[in-house]
């Protein structure tokens, strides 16, 4: 019975560290919206979820994010893009290399900061270089704000000791090495087609829809990648359905206290969901991460016809979701026995 009701106080406390952290970091990052500001919830999510406490790995994680979220906003404000025979190859191998890292949980974070870079940034700058760089240190101050905050929450509600009074082990690699590289490879055939896509013909306005990209694509960085994107696209679609019923309470009380309420409200909910029912709450996580993003881009556009663009994004995102499902189905349906580790 002791041992249940630690458990409850443990749930309850991660719930509430949830909550009032997703309900901090959109308040700062609506207030004094820097570029790309809206992803700090997102990566704070991402972070209380799947880590029990900040490390110095962590610190250690974020440092290279930076280092690395500034050199590649360095090279293509300088000069990279206007070379797509180095550039395409480039993206590809950095590509692969962020697909492998996400296998591993240490260094997950680190991964999706270089696949949003790596995406993101060079696409910025072909449309305007000189917007890569400004955008590049809004990512790393993001990322910033977001370990600060994980480690303040943290500090404020620590994690409780295990029944036992040991701490929790640290989540490491489930699959063997090449295991991860070939799930990374898969990963890659699965994303570089649009994104070579995107470069070459240099859409305009599709700047959410490259986040959309990195954030899923890393998601089916793993075995089963058909069931993981028609999951990624049921997750979204609810998502999406719920950041319609936000967007539009928003768009009825415009006012900055209303949304982190209303953002507070959410992460409460799901917040309960994720910590209650672990074997359910990738669902829940996926879920939430949409109505993040969604909303997040939406609120912090200074676009006029904000309106309109909502549901483009809405839109962008149900076509990224039956990208991957319909280009995940191709893949597993072909013969990878003379690459795949299991078939050696």
């Amino acid at each position: 019975m002791f041992a249940s009701a630690l458990s409850d106080d443990r749930v309850n406390r991660r719930v509430w560290r949830f909550t009032l952290g997703i309900g901090l970091s959109v308040a700062i990052s609506a207030l004094w919206a820097w570029p790309l500001a809206f992803i700090v919830p997102v990566f704070l999510a991402k972070f209380l979820v799947d880590r029990q406490a900040p490390t110095l790995h962590t610190v250690y994680e974020l440092v290279i994010s930076m280092s690395v979220t500034v050199a590649i906003a360095w090279l293509v404000s300088f000069g990279l893009t206007e070379y797509p025979l180095l550039l395409v190859p480039l993206l590809a191998l950095l590509m692969l290399w962020a697909y492998y890292l996400f296998t591993d949980p240490r260094w997950n974070f680190f991964a999706t900061m270089l696949i949003i870079s790596v995406l993101l940034l060079p696409y910025l700058g072909l449309l305007q270089p000189g917007l890569a760089l400004q955008v590049g240190l809004g990512l790393s101050f993001s990322g910033l704000v977001a370990v600060a905050l994980f480690t303040l929450m943290h500090l404020w509600l620590p994690e409780s000791a295990a029944a036992d009074g040991s701490p929790e082990p640290a989540p490491g690699a489930s699959l063997s090495q090449d295991e991860r590289a070939f799930e990374a490879f898969r990963a890659l055939i699965l994303a570089l087609p649009v994104i070579v896509f995107f470069y070459l013909m240099e859409v305009s306005g599709a700047l959410l829809t490259m986040i959309f990209i990195a954030i899923l694509s890393l998601q089916s960085a793993g075995a089963k990648s058909v069931k993981v994107s028609l999951f990624l696209l049921l997750t979204n679609g609810i998502g999406g359905g719920l950041a319609v019923v936000f967007y539009n309470l928003l768009v009825i009380v415009p006012q900055w206290p209303f949304f982190v309420a209303l953002s507070m409200l959410a992460a409460l909910v799901f917040g309960h969901r994720i910590y209650a029912e672990p074997a359910k709450a990738p669902i829940y996580a996926g879920i939430f991460s949409a109505l993040l993003v969604v909303v997040g881009s939406t609120t912090s556009s200074m676009d006029k016809e904000v309106d309109v663009n909502f549901y483009l994004r809405m839109l962008q995102l149900l076509l990224v979701g039956l990208y991957m499902v319909v280009a995940s189905f191709f893949l597993e349906s072909r013969n990878w026995a003379w690459l795949s580790p299991r078939h050696r």
